[in-house]
């Protein structure tokens, strides 16, 4: 390398400058031997030493750093290759998909090519199609430009972007969960497969109980109950897993009344639906799909706007160990398991980490630790006006609630959405203008400067108009006070009182035209 070849001369002209040493046989001396240059004293012959260190690490250098050059082309190819290689497993559809599809299972993502969030699932779209072709999976993965394709996009009601969905014969499942690699794969998996899947023995009942967190099952043989049970199955699949099971397979410690039944298995006990108590069993499943208590995103909470319960959050920093955020934890846990019996049919408990999302919901500043009721039906919220310090409070807190002590907040009312329209307006502009000034200054300069200029085009348009209009206002008025003038000039000789002629009338009216 040049700069390699530039220090490798400095360095043979100083070991060319070392001294010699004393002759071995000079007479009345001792014989000498030559030193190592690493032993010497002197500065000089530390010379060699350190400038044969030199032009020893210097070549050094230049392979080390050919070496990590070369390790980074490596890298970058085999990522590309690996892109590549995952792309290949990600089919591109077009009209044709919409007659050959019936013959196989398909997960499918509907796109738009200027969507930011469809960019950015790309990569993990990719991942998905190289694990399923790599786990032997018979769903086939692909993307379908939905702007392109318009006409197939609405007749599997696409109506935004990304849309995900598994399409099995004549049905299609929307897939509503998180965008990670791993929740849609799961969520495949689950929708693909059998829509009631038998559990044989003890075994697989415990391996069921190990691998799901919650799950539902029908003990029993044929009846009414079980033609609802396969219809709310068709129906929730795609939230959660619907087994089947004889009683021998069946845990002893789960204790039946009659037969058949319909069990739900969570938080590490089971539940029975009662039809008298729970009434629909498709609303039933509906409620219990999810566990007491939850870590609430904002997917999650999406999702619990179907069920038509209330949500207890806990508003927190996880990151913050002080007593105020455990406490308030621990104590929106032990109402969800020391109450359940008492508030489970209208409430779904469980915390949130930090304000953003909530504050963005409630177009308002919470403080952090705080509890927050809120009703996703209808958008309306409830807040405390005091600390919560116990599970008492708590307890008390949502009585009120029932029982309409606490007054609702937010709404969907006329009022509200147009609060909610000027909000997201600013909340997009500053985060615009966060993430990026100059677009922010482009975006919204650039067409407030050209309506500005307009504006004021416009009105200087109308202020010259007048001043031309008053001008030739004023000339016409000048105009007609002068004819007056001009008929006296003419009398003037007829009385004889002097002689003035008269051609000079028209010349000043004239000339008084031109001013």
């Amino acid at each position: 390398m040049p700069r390699g070849g530039g220090r490798r001369g400095p360095g043979r002209v100083a070991a060319a400058a070392c001294p010699a040493p004393p002759p071995p046989s000079a007479p009345g001396f001792p014989s000498a031997r030559p030193r190592p240059a690493s032993l010497s004293g002197g500065a000089n012959c530390g010379r060699p030493r350190l400038c044969s260190g030199a032009s020893a690490a210097l070549p050094a250098a230049s392979m080390a750093a050919g070496t990590l050059g070369a390790g980074l082309r490596l890298c970058a190819t085999v990522f590309l290759l690996d892109m590549a290689f995952s792309k290949g497993f990600v089919q591109d559809l077009d009209e044709s998909f919409k007659d050959n599809r019936k013959d196989d299972i398909w997960l499918v993502d509907f796109y738009a090519p200027w969507c930011g969030h469809c960019k950015k699932l790309e990569p993990i779209w990719n991942e998905v199609g190289l694990e399923m072709k790599s786990i032997g999976s018979p769903v086939k993965v692909g993307k379908m430009d939905a702007t392109s394709y318009s006409s197939i996009a609405s007749e599997f009601g696409v109506r935004g972007y990304p849309t995900i969905k598994l399409l099995k014969g004549d049905l299609a499942y929307n897939y509503r969960g998180p965008r990670t690699k791993d929740d849609i794969i799961e969520f495949a998996h689950r929708v693909s497969g059998a829509l009631i899947r038998p559990l044989p023995s003890q075994q697989m009942f415990e391996h069921v109980q190990k691998r799901h967190r919650v799950f539902f099952v029908y003990i029993g043989g044929e009846s009414p109950l079980k033609e609802k049970y396969i219809d709310a199955a068709s129906e929730l699949i795609v939230y959660t897993y619907f087994f089947s099971a004889s009683e021998e397979v069946v845990p002893e410690y789960v204790t039946l009344k009659e037969m058949p039944a319909v069990l739900v298995f969570k938080d590490e006990t089971y539940f029975i639906y009662d039809e008298y108590e729970d009434g629909d069993l498709s609303s039933w499943i509906n409620r219990e799909r999810f566990q007491n208590y939850l870590t609430v995103d904002g997917f999650l909470l999406y999702e619990l706007g179907d069920t038509g319960k209330l949500v207890a959050i806990a508003v927190i920093d996880e990151k913050n160990t002080s007593i105020e955020h455990t406490r308030l934890k621990s104590i929106i846990q032990e109402v969800a398991r020391d109450y359940r019996d008492q508030f489970h049919r209208d409430f779904q408990f469980g915390h949130m980490d930090g304000n953003d999302y909530i504050n963005t919901l409630l177009m308002d500043e919470l403080k952090v630790p705080t509890v927050v009721v809120l009703n996703t039906s209808n958008q309306q919220y409830f807040l405390l006006d005091r600390q919560i310090k116990n599970a008492e409070d708590m307890v008390q807190f949502i009585n009120n609630i029932l029982d309409g002590t606490v007054e609702a907040q937010g709404g969907d009312s006329i009022l509200q959405r147009l609060k909610r329209i000027v909000f997201d307006a600013k909340s997009t502009i500053v985060s615009i203008f966060k993430s990026s000034p100059l677009m922010g200054c482009f975006l919204f300069g650039l067409p407030l400067g050209v309506v500005s200029i307009m504006c004021y085009g416009i009105y200087t348009a109308d202020t010259d108009g007048g001043y031309i209009e008053e001008r030739y206002e004023v000339s016409k008025s000048e105009i007609e006070s002068q004819e007056p003038t001009e008929e006296s000039k003419e009398q003037e000789p007829r009385s004889g009182d002097a002689l003035v002629p008269t051609v000079q009338g028209p010349k000043d009216v004239l000339e008084k035209k031109k001013d």
